[in-house]
This record gives structure tokens, C-alpha cells and sequence, in this order.
């Protein structure tokens, strides 16, 4: 089980506080460092908190009735005293509760303030905290001085209208008051806290156990020639860095994927099982062992070409383009020197630049002569985390006569003046195209993100004309970008969440695609999006939480835009395309 590889992992740097360390803290006693992971595996401390006159803790988890009975009451105190310094924090010490799933409970019960997970209940321990919902008080030097529950509405037998005492609210405005709090520890209704005990790791190695599991979540990134910094093909590379892999699995930094609801299965899902969890932490706490290498699968082969799409039918390049060593780079535009004089289908596309580092994103759109850049010429992108356009057979991209394409090109500066070229590889379809590739952006450019707001909602939706399969779904926002959530509401019956992206990562863009013909929608169905953005002091990527945030094309700017690809289910276009050229047989 996941909540046993936790305790048992040798790198117990993942954790600065263990519970044999330090006896809970009483009322009144300083607490020490306590090491929380937030909703992007990022590790925080008490001082992410900055300055401030009390800090609230309320201890939950995904499960416990009465945890989730109380999260309203919870966020109207949070409201009631986010602008008298008293932050709150919610922290989910549930050993069998992932990291995703913590913040996907999060963005259903629409908690604004931050959410943390406590990995091995070192946080719980080290407060004396016992069950959930249970609620710390410290003042601003970490003393605590409040701990037990937060009202007397909601019991174990039953519930008051109202409740007649709240004692949770009493602790914070005597903290404000600098006064003693008059009733400082109180009992607790709800769930307990299960501290999960060590366990024997099991023996595993390389070969038979751990390679597999390479193979089908890291290899693809993690080979020779691939987009990764390093190497796990091997024994040897992987030995080197058991310890790492062990740690980056266990808070869930890795393998990158920010999938919080699959109604239907994502066909590029990365996500490990809590089994497979254990047998890296296993592998590495007992010395990562190689084993037979004729028992380990065939590592892939070395990537040595540039082209993951296989060789382009065209490539069109840009020139090369001047960049300054510092400051942020206004999007540069470039139009790509090629005149589709027929109509062109394409079926893979691939954006590459020769100095990846400076890149971070482009776009890619098809213009007429008479006509700029337009979004909803949108054909493809390059992001973090991104993969090339690959279609599936049958479908096709299409480039319309007299058009060009445009790239949008958003650079950053590395310290020192560089230069880049970026090329688009094309591949035309072979065979027959029965359908177009077609996309819908659910987007909004009116919006104004407040300082300092910890969850700003904004939300765009488009209703589909015609019966669609959809193919995927991507989300695009900036650095303050917490979290997007696509729903499809049909003409009849029952809503349908279709993808909860509950911690968004401005440096792994990942697209979610579906299984060819899986996600079917009918006419008429209002498709909806809803983000959420980070303007607050805790958001570790946030340029100034001072400032008011609009639409902009910069990082420091930000975008809500969420992506729909799709087909039309009726459509049958029996196109013959020429290989060579990607224009369409004339049918004799």
C-alpha cells in the first residue's frame, strides 16, 4: 500500500521532521520546523507563510464525513480573517490520500487557501494532532496556542442548527488580542489520524522488478537522445540515482501527470500505481540491486534523430533569430516561407527549436494573404511537457489553398544573448481521410486577477453544433495558473466532468488525450471551462502578488485558454491523399 512506502523510504530528506525527533508540542511551546509538500510537490515550511499575526492549520482528508461537513464553515472563517493576517492552511494527513488527490478534493470543495499534504504524518505528530477535522492555532512566533476542533455544530451522533460554542473562531480573535485564549485544547468528533508503522521491504532489483516499470512510465523521456537530463535505460544509471527516482515518486513530482478525473481513460496516462511506488522505494532502501540483466525487458533504442514524428515530407525553418541576455522578450512572429498553393492535409507535425532552452512555447496557425494570426486557425503548439501532433489513421489536419503558416513565438532570455532557429516538420497522411481535426477554445481575455487573491475564478464555454468525438483536451494559463477544470453539460441528461486538472504546472503542459472514438458528444452540448488563479504570496511562481493581472501575451501576464480537439462524428470525407505532396487524388 502507498501509505506504507512512505515511512520506509531511506530518503528521509523528503522529510525534516520525523516523529521520533520531536514529542508533540503542548499549548504554549514553540513548534519546529515542519516540512509540508503543497499541491505541486513542491516542499514548504511555516515561513512560506511570510509575516503574520496567526497561522490556522485544520487537519483533513478525502474521506472523513465529518472532515467534509465542516470544510464551509472552515472557508467562511478563512474569508472572515484572510485580510487581519491570520492565513489559513488545510492539510491532508491521510497516508492513503495521493498528492492528486488531495488537490482534487481540494477544487471540488472549492477551497481557495492553500492545501498541503503531510507525507508519514510528521506534521500531525509534531502538533499532537489526532484526528480529522482538528484545528492548530499558532501565533506569530509558532507557538501554539489553540489545538482541538473548531465548533460544537457537527458531533458523531448528530448535529445543531447553530452551533453554541466555537471555540476554533474564540482562539484566533484572543491571538488578534494578544490575550490568553481562554479555552486552549478542546476533544475532537471525526476520524482518526492513522499512522501507518514501518514495514520489511521486500527484495526486489532491477532486471525483473524495477525495469519494467521504467520501461512503461520513464523510458520515453528518461533513454539516450531523449528529453530528459539523464539515462534510466541501464542498471548502473539507475543505481545511480535510486535515492532520486525513490523520492521523486514517492511526493509525486514524477512522472508528470496532473489527471485529478478520468471518466473516460486518458490514452497518454502516466500516472504510477501505489504498487509500483513501493517496489522503487523498496529497490531503493535495499541497494538497489541489478539482477539477472537477461531477466531486465530490451532498453529502447538511442533517439538519434531530431525528428520524433520519423522524417518530414516538408520542413520550413525561420531564420535565425536574435535574443537579449536579459529581460522578458516581447512574442516574436514569424511566417514560414512556403505558400500552400493546393489544399494540404497533414497528419503529423513537430515544432522544433536548435536552442530548446531559450523556447519555451510556440504556436503554430495557418494565415491567408489576406488575413493576420488568428487563434482559431490554431493548428498545434510546442510546450513543456508537450509531445508532437500525431494524428490517428484516417484523421487529418487541413491547411487551406493560398495559406501560410505562422508561428508565435514566446522566448526567454538564460543570462547571456543567444540565438535560435526553430523548424516545423510535416508529415502528410498515407492513405485515405475520413475526418478533420478541428479544435474549440473555451477562453477568456476580459478578466482582472486581484492582488493577493488565492483562487480567482474565471470561466468560458462554447456549445458544440454538430455531434463530435473528441480527441483530447489541453489547458494553457501562466505562472499563476492553479488548477482547470472542462465539464460537458448535453442538451439532456447528466453533466459529465471530463477533466479535473487540479494542479496545474505552468513547466509540464501536458495534453490529455482520449482513446480514438471513446468520447462521444452530442449536438448541442455546452462544453465549460473553469480556472482558477494563484495571485496570492504563497504561489511560489507568482511575479508579484501585489499587482492587478490581466490578459496578456507575457509569463508575468496570464491566459485562460482551454483547448478541445475534435472531430465530427457524421463526417465521411473518403479524401485519397498524395503521400508526396499531402494534396488531395483527383478521383478518377
Amino acid at each position: 500500500m502507498f501509505h506504507r512506502l512512505l515511512l520506509v523510504l531511506s530518503v528521509a530528506t523528503v522529510f525534516s521532521l520525523t516523529a521520533s525527533a520531536q514529542d508533540a508540542a503542548k499549548i504554549g511551546e514553540r513548534v519546529g520546523k515542519i516540512a509540508l509538500t503543497d499541491i505541486r510537490a513542491l516542499p514548504r515550511t511555516l515561513d512560506d507563510f511570510g509575516e503574520r499575526k496567526a497561522l490556522v492549520l485544520v487537519f483533513t482528508n478525502t474521506t472523513c464525513p465529518l472532515a467534509q461537513r465542516y470544510l464551509p464553515t472552515v472557508k467562511s472563517l478563512e474569508k472572515a480573517y484572510r485580510d487581519k493576517g491570520v492565513p489559513f492552511v488545510a492539510v491532508n494527513a491521510a497516508e492513503d490520500d495521493t498528492l492528486l488527490a488531495t488537490a482534487t478534493h481540494a477544487v471540488k470543495y472549492e477551497v481557495e487557501f492553500p492545501t498541503v499534504k503531510d507525507f508519514g504524518g510528521n506534521a500531525a505528530r509534531a502538533l499532537g494532532v489526532k484526528r480529522t477535522p482538528e484545528a492548530v492555532v499558532l501565533d506569530a512566533e509558532n507557538k501554539v496556542r489553540y489545538r482541538g476542533r473548531i465548533d460544537d455544530q457537527f458531533r458523531l451522533g448528530g448535529s445543531r442548527k447553530e452551533p453554541t460554542k466555537q471555540e476554533l473562531k474564540d482562539a484566533i480573535e484572543a491571538v488578534l488580542a494578544n490575550k490568553p485564549v481562554d479555552v486552549a485544547e478542546t476533544e475532537v468528533d471525526g476520524c482518526p489520524i492513522e499512522f501507518a508503522a514501518p514495514r520489511k521491504a521486500k527484495s526486489v532489483n532491477f532486471a525483473e522488478h524495477v525495469a519494467p516499470i521504467l520501461k512503461k512510465h520513464c523510458w520515453e523521456c528518461h533513454r539516450p537522445g531523449g528529453s530528459a537530463p539523464f539515462a534510466l535505460t541501464t542498471a548502473k544509471q539507475a543505481a545511480a540515482r535510486a535515492k532520486s527516482v525513490a523520492e521523486a515518486v514517492a511526493t509525486q513530482r514524477m512522472p508528470p501527470w496532473f489527471a485529478g478525473h478520468e471518466s473516460v481513460p486518458f490514452a497518454n496516462r502516466r500516472a504510477l500505481s501505489d504498487a509500483e511506488r513501493e517496489t522503487l522505494a523498496d529497490w531503493a532502501r535495499t541497494g538497489a540491486e541489478p539482477g539477472d540483466p537477461d531477466k531486465a525487458p530490451a532498453p529502447p533504442e538511442p533517439l538519434t534523430g531530431k525528428w520524433q514524428i520519423g522524417t518530414p515530407d516538408l520542413v520550413l525553418e525561420t531564420g535565425v533569430i536574435e535574443l537579449p541576455a536579459k529581460g522578458d522578450i516581447p512574442y516574436q512572429y514569424a511566417v514560414l516561407p512556403h505558400i500552400f498553393r493546393d489544399e494540404t492535409w497533414v497528419q503529423d507535425v513537430q515544432i522544433l527549436a536548435d536552442n530548446p532552452q531559450s523556447l519555451h512555447h510556440c504556436n503554430m496557425a495557418f494565415a491567408t494573404l489576406t488575413e493576420g494570426f488568428k487563434e482559431e486557425n490554431f493548428i498545434t503548439g510546442q510546450v513543456p511537457g508537450g509531445e508532437p501532433m500525431t494524428l490517428d489513421p484516417g484523421v487529418g489536419c487541413r491547411i487551406p489553398k493560398g495559406a501560410l503558416l505562422v508561428l508565435q513565438m514566446h522566448f526567454v532570455s538564460t543570462g547571456k544573448p543567444e540565438k535560435c532557429r526553430v523548424s516545423v516538420g510535416l508529415r502528410y497522411p498515407r492513405g485515405v481521410v475520413d475526418k478533420q481535426l478541428r479544435n474549440m477554445q473555451l477562453t477568456r481575455r476580459d478578466f482582472a486577477i486581484p492582488p493577493g487573491a488565492p483562487a480567482h475564478k474565471v470561466v468560458a464555454s462554447r456549445t458544440l453544433e454538430a455531434e463530435a468525438v473528441g480527441v483530447g483536451l489541453f489547458a494553457h494559463m501562466h505562472l499563476r495558473g492553479k488548477d482547470m477544470t472542462f465539464t460537458a453539460h448535453p442538451p439532456a441528461g447528466k453533466s459529465e466532468p471530463l477533466l479535473v486538472i487540479p494542479n496545474y504546472n505552468f513547466s509540464w503542459q501536458i495534453p490529455y488525450r482520449w482513446e480514438p472514438g471513446q468520447m462521444k458528444l452530442a449536438t448541442g452540448t455546452k462544453l465549460e471551462c473553469v480556472a482558477h488563479f494563484d495571485n496570492s504570496a504563497f504561489n511560489p511562481y507568482n511575479p508579484d502578488p501585489r499587482a492587478t493581472v490581466r490578459n496578456g501575451p507575457q509569463t508575468h501576464h496570464e491566459m485562460m485558454i482551454g483547448f478541445f480537439f475534435y472531430t465530427h462524428a457524421t463526417e465521411k470525407l473518403n479524401l485519397t491523399i498524395d503521400a508526396k505532396t499531402g494534396r488531395v487524388k483527383e478521383m478518377k
